[in-house]
């Protein structure tokens, strides 16, 4: 184990260099490969299924949203599946979900930004709350007004992904102002500056997707919160020289 309990290795889609992503496999890989949480992503198919997939098509071509549920390829997971799968580890995963519904992954370009699908997620994770199940859970998305939809209906604490923060030059204060819990930077964009600046302003900073053992390791020692990897196994490895382990 790392020597800062608080830097979480997040397993991008699961252990996905080692199986395929999003799927039963990686999340179980993630497991015993010493994540802290998995990433995984989730999208509405046109019945109103959750379902897993971090393209807005599957392998086979065929689209998320215009294919029912029942009709998915085999070795996709509903989310409700994927959300078992990782309460049943042996040292249970926590799960940043993050919410796909950006223009053109609901059924072409001309199709807006659609929040259907972040009112049907909070709705599930309430259920499994007052259904006794206990799991950690983050909501993230590029797009402001879905994480922003789900603090109006009091759902899990939420983050921010940012790809160009030179962009968003208020980023920091904009999303501590809306009431999330943690800026996703790509990257690039993390040095000490920004985590100061974040940590400042009470958010928590989990990069991604980084699988460079040594960028880990100056990540690790800068004072990241968390670090999204492909690989956690090595992640972790890396993650202890930075703690000085």
């Amino acid at each position: 184990m790392s020597g800062r309990v608080d830097l979480l290795i997040i397993a991008h889609r699961g252990a996905s260099a080692d199986h395929p992503e999003n799927t039963e496999d990686a999340l179980f890989g993630a497991a015993s490969q010493g994540a802290d949480w998995v990433e995984i992503d989730v999208r509405r198919s046109h019945d109103g299924c959750l379902i897993v997939n971090h393209d807005p098509w599957y392998h086979d071509e065929r689209t998320v949203w215009d294919t029912s549920g029942s009709d998915r390829p085999p070795y996709v997971l509903e989310l409700s599946e994927a959300l078992d799968i990782c309460a049943s580890t042996p040292r249970p995963l926590g799960v940043n979900v993050e919410i796909k519904n950006s223009p053109g992954d609901l059924g072409g370009d001309h199709v807006p930004v659609s929040l259907q699908v972040v009112d049907e997620v909070v709705a599930l994770l309430c259920d499994r709350a007052g259904a006794g199940v206990r799991e950690e859970i983050l909501l993230s998305s590029f797009d402001t007004a879905t994480i922003d939809r789900v603090r109006e209906l009091g759902g899990p604490p939420t983050a921010q992904l940012v790809l160009d923060l030179a962009a968003w030059p208020d980023a920091i204060e904009s999303i501590a102002r809306h009431g999330h819990v943690a800026l996703h930077p790509w990257d690039p964009f993390v040095d000490a500056d920004l985590l100061d600046r974040a940590h400042a302003a009470g958010l928590a900073v989990n990069t991604w997707t980084v699988d460079d053992p040594e960028r880990i390791t100056a990540l690790a020692a800068m004072g990241v919160d968390g670090i999204v990897t492909n690989v956690p196994a090595t992640a972790r490895r890396a993650a202890q020289l930075g703690d000085g382990g």
